[in-house]
């Protein structure tokens, strides 16, 4: 156990996928994963372990932000033999081209915070996902024809922004905005694991569409489906 974890040792698969609402992370083990257990709810920051195509998977939620997503994901790969982290949640999109309901899977995350500095000891504001994991997505989004947008997220740590969002992301080469994969990433390079991001676009600052927190709970089942398709590859 950890602060923020009571689960067992051996009840964290080595594959975890890690929306960020720990309802979301309900909502996905109880309609793909048999054999479920809550493996954790201390601040209902729940996770649950199962059984996919015959693979252990855990489903844990993050929370929102660098702050919550670093705590969580530092503790699995460094205390529960996590070999893998999938993040898989929403984003806004910077770019015509890229819509609501289009999947991105994250090439690089841009971070304005220190956080992969003090974490890390990583220089500048970009961090990459695992090669191997972001490799292994597109190879598998290819197999179920599935179409992935590739590029830089920007990993924010503001929702409210000051600064107009889009001469924001145009001056940095921004395609979408989240806000955990700097942080994600910064972890699994620490601690010599693989990480990747995968989200769908919820809203977009081009067309203005926005989708519901219901929509967002119940609607992005492509990317998870895409996620845990690749997860079986790599789960003892």
């Amino acid at each position: 156990m950890t602060p923020h974890i009571n689960a067992k040792k051996e009840d964290i698969a080595n594959v975890v996928l890690m929306p960020g609402d720990p309802l979301r992370a309900k909502k996905i083990a109880e309609t793909y994963l048999t054999d479920v257990k809550l493996v954790n709810d201390v601040r209902n920051m729940f996770m649950y372990t199962g059984t996919y195509k015959g693979k252990k998977i855990t489903i844990a939620g993050s929370g929102m932000g660098c702050p919550s997503i670093g705590i969580y994901s530092y503790e699995l790969f460094k205390f529960y033999d996590v070999d893998c982290i999938i993040r898989i949640g929403s984003a806004g999109s910077y770019k015509a081209g890229i819509n609501v309901y289009d999947i991105y899977n994250v090439k690089d995350a841009f971070g304005e915070s220190n956080y992969a500095k003090i974490a890390a000891n990583l220089d500048g504001n970009i961090v990459p996902a695992g090669e191997k994991l972001f490799n292994l997505i597109e190879q598998t989004a290819a197999e179920l024809n599935i179409k992935t947008h590739t590029g830089t997220a920007h990993s924010s740590d503001v929702f409210y922004r000051y600064e107009d969002s889009l001469a924001f992301a145009a001056k940095n080469n921004l395609d979408v905005v989240e806000m955990e994969s700097f942080a994600l990433f910064a972890n699994a390079i620490v601690t010599n694991k693989q990480a990747a991001c995968l989200l769908t676009i919820s809203d977009s600052f081009i067309t203005k569409e926005v989708t519901t927190a219901e929509e967002r709970q119940n609607n992005f089942m492509t990317m998870v489906e895409l996620s845990l398709q690749t997860g079986v590859k790599v789960a003892r």
